[in-house]
């Protein structure tokens, strides 16, 4: 089967922009009649066939950047769009939020509404749902059609586009080995399921230093979550009935959740067990005790985003595009639910 020609390639082939592929084949009186009538004979030879992501090729650039998230109940993305609007800002550019709510429909949606004239690019993260499905034709479409993306935290690797992250597998590394270097040996981990990338990274890096520290992993002491947002019920569950003295939580959120199951079983923190969560947002700072977490630096992760996006939107055609994968350094905050050394 002869792959689906995209508005990018025929720009290439006839050595023009994308923009004047787009409106030539709308007919725009901005074109010449002669570039026009070339272009459409190239479409109608090699069947081209736009789709509705094709009304994101405008005639004048929004100064505007689409930010679809999957939540904003965590102080994370709430940073992200900190930085993204800090640098957008600078560099003239307006941003447009929009939520996905972890949905894969929504996040569609959203995508298709942005790019119909609103926004000249995209900065996301992707959905749970959209990961659960491995379904990424809107971001194809999106791309091929010539409006950039950027991805940040919840990528997708086989998608070619710049990207912005941190290592997830070396932050959780890092977390663990705060734990077994202050004495801690029988760690649980608190994680989600394996198709969100983050929960699979940080499930890696806590397996990996606990095997290069010579401590055997135990799977019972391993809570996969589904359920995020309904998850307090089953980690006081799993933290009663389990042998700990430590927890390793993949978001603040499981790390509060599990000071309280701690403390409702009558056990101290750190005294008897130490937590450390991921993310270091408001909750980690404000909770008793104070959570020991490893730092994303949020606001890092969108300006470098932003001036990625921008940076896109803003040079000429390639004939050749190259992308980046940026990596912000992650860090440990030590606060008090964990032990001294």
């Amino acid at each position: 089967m002869r792959p689906k020609l995209t508005l990018k390639q025929i720009a290439r082939e006839l050595d023009v922009s994308v923009s004047t592929v787009s409106k030539a084949l709308r007919d725009s009186v901005e074109i010449s009649q002669e570039t026009r009538q070339k272009i459409k004979a190239f479409a109608k030879l090699y069947n081209y066939k736009p789709n509705n992501i094709a009304l994101s090729l405008k005639n004048r650039k929004s100064k505007t950047i689409g930010i679809i998230l999957p939540e904003i109940v965590h102080d994370f993305f709430a940073t992200v769009i900190g930085g993204i609007e800090e640098v957008a800002n600078k560099r003239g550019y307006n941003a447009i939020i929009c939520l996905s709510n972890n949905s894969f429909d929504r996040e569609v949606m959203n995508m298709e509404m942005l790019a119909n004239g609103s926004t000249d690019g995209f900065i996301l993260s992707v959905a749970k749902e959209t990961q659960q499905k491995e379904d990424y034709h809107h971001l194809k479409e999106v791309i091929n059609q010539g409006m950039p993306v950027v991805l940040f935290d919840r990528i997708v690797e086989e998608i070619n586009c710049d990207k912005v992250i941190i290592d997830d597998a070396a932050g959780a590394k890092k977390a663990v080995q705060h734990l077994l270097d202050t004495g801690c040996r029988k760690i649980a981990l608190l994680t989600t399921v394996d198709y969100i990338s983050v929960g699979k990274l940080r499930t890696q890096g806590y397996r990996e230093a606990l095997e290069q520290n010579g401590v055997a992993v135990q799977e019972e002491l391993i809570l996969k979550i589904e359920d995020v947002d309904h998850s307090e019920e089953e980690i006081i569950d799993f933290i009663t009935s389990s042998d700990i003295d430590a927890v390793f939580a993949v978001n603040e959120q499981f790390g509060a959740s599990a000071v309280k199951a701690i403390l409702g079983k009558g056990l101290k923190v750190p005294e008897d067990v130490s937590v450390i969560g991921f993310s270091d947002g408001e909750l980690s700072k404000r909770f008793i005790p104070a959570l020991t977490s490893i730092n994303q630096h949020g606001a890092e992760i969108g300006a470098r985003a932003a001036e990625l996006l921008i940076d896109r939107l803003e040079q000429p055609l390639e004939k050749e595009e190259t992308y980046q994968t940026q990596i912000v350094e992650t860090s440990l905050v030590k606060r008090d639910s964990t032990r001294k050394k």
